[in-house]
């Protein structure tokens, strides 16, 4: 017998037994679905944590500052504590470590505010850095780029929205507890705070603020005029208000120094004069590495912490992920493998039935010469078709589920203004795991069947019927 024999035979018993075959395949086709959505909710979570992961925390950089160990309070020696800095030597020795792609010194300023046509904005962290390097570490420019010029800032998208003025500040007014306000008016201000100023090549005047205990936030009174020679890109997928409330800027280190100057002069070294006496150049406090790999960031975290440097990385919040995202695709697979267990019973039952009224076929089909490989064969052929049936069933029944999941999140809960909705997704390469499993549950549970159905004595089938 040929295979088209054995699939037609098998295809003319299915239809025949059309109320079990049904049963059969549904069974099948949820077992099989819900491997499918398992994987699908797995493979979700993993691409949107790896894309909030990748923009927040990123997995193939480190971050080096100075060891800890040997301070001279504890030894009373003041040379206890260098082999510990981080110098200019050490940089220049990780620039020549293997798998490093790109390298820059850090300063961190924090608190700043700026002016620019009337109008009032404010920069949380400023950061000191070599700008030539930004592109190397995923900071992609909307407008402009790193300039050769002096007294140059790139701000972040967040920095150029949420602009004060006079008009947005009677808009606050009306808006306080006790104001006329309305849903309509509040809205109108929320999307006015969303709204980026254009910043590009203008001149801002640059004023560091200062904490002081029991009277708050202060000016230095050393403004700084700088030029607007770069915007960095908006993330993508990420809600405007999150956008709006990351003001971060990026100057060179000579830039940085004189503004790490003028905050040490008002403030009397109490706030920053910590973070310069890290280095031994005070020009920065930390040095971020970009590595060509996430798979090699072990090996060199390894090689700089023999520099008794101080080493931090992300991947133990990636590891930690992986570890959380590999629980719930066990939880929702060994769903669905047993509910397939559940339908191989029932595939086992339906078959075995099956060859009971079909013994009189079974032994007419030995008289005429069959062996017994191909009545073995013929409901194997049988069970193969029920799984493959209940597995493209399954997939079916899959993208409804998905379907039906997306349409109650997108209605639960609405995205944010500028937020990529997060949505499940079924990947190609999942579709062939359901429905293998779909096949192999067919497949399986027909070989009992097949045997005992080889078995038949057919002197014996023949004279019964």
């Amino acid at each position: 017998m040929r295979w088209s024999d054995y699939m037609r035979l098998g295809w003319d018993q299915l239809k025949r037994r059309v109320v079990v075959t049904a049963l059969c395949i549904m069974g099948i086709a949820i077992g099989s679905a819900s491997i499918v959505v398992a994987l699908s909710f797995g493979e979700s979570i993993n691409h949107y944590s790896r894309m909030q992961m990748s923009y927040y925390l990123k997995s193939d950089e480190i971050t080096v500052r100075s060891g800890h160990g040997g301070s001279e309070s504890d030894s009373g020696d003041p040379n206890a504590a260098k082999p510990y800095e981080l110098t200019k030597a050490k940089i220049d020795l990780i620039r020549t470590f293997p798998n490093v792609k790109a390298l820059g010194t850090y300063q961190t300023l924090n608190n700043f505010q700026f002016q620019v046509d009337n109008k009032r904005g404010y920069i949380n962290s400023l950061y000191a850095t070599e700008l030539e390097t930004l592109p190397d570490f995923g900071y992609e420019l909307h407008q402009g780029g790193p300039s050769e010029q002096e007294n140059t800032i790139i701000l972040s998208y967040g920095a150029t929205m949420g602009l004060f003025d006079q008009q947005m500040r009677q808009a606050r007014q009306i808006q306080s507890p006790g104001g006329n306000d309305s849903p309509q008016a509040a809205k109108r201000l929320e999307d006015q705070m969303y709204i980026a100023y254009p910043m590009y090549q203008k001149q801002i005047i640059l004023t560091p603020q200062i904490y002081k205990p029991n009277l708050g936030m202060e000016e230095s009174g050393t403004p700084f005029p700088l030029r607007v020679v770069g915007i960095l890109k908006k993330p993508e997928g990420v809600p405007d208000d999150v956008v709006m409330n990351q003001k971060t800027a990026f100057v060179s280190p000579a830039l940085g120094q004189k503004l790490l100057d003028a905050i040490e002069q008002k403030n009397g070294k109490s706030s920053a004069g910590s973070a310069a006496k890290s280095t031994s150049s005070g020009t920065f406090n930390e040095v971020k590495i970009k590595v060509d790999d996430s798979s090699n960031v072990k090996e060199l975290e390894q090689w700089i912490k023999k520099l008794k440097l101080s080493v931090e990385t992300n991947l133990f919040r990636e590891e930690r992920m992986q570890s959380e995202l590999v629980i719930i695709r066990l939880i929702f697979g060994g769903v669905g493998v047993f509910i397939l267990f559940v339908a191989s019973i029932s595939i086992i039952v339906a078959m075995t039935m099956s060859t009971y009224q079909r013994r009189r076929q079974i032994g007419i089909m030995k008289v005429l010469g069959a062996n017994l490989r191909q009545i073995r064969n013929m409901f194997m052929v049988e069970s193969a078709l029920l799984g493959l049936l209940g597995g493209m069933t399954g997939i079916l029944l899959s993208y409804w589920v998905i379907w039906g999941i997306n349409i109650a999140v997108m209605k639960l809960a609405p995205a944010r203004p500028g937020a990529q909705q997060e949505i499940l997704f079924i990947s190609p390469w999942i579709l062939p795991i359901g429905l293998f499993f779909a096949i192999m549950t067919g497949v399986l549970s027909g070989i009992y069947p097949a045997v005992k159905a080889s078995r038949t004595d057919a002197l014996t089938a023949i004279k019964r019927d």
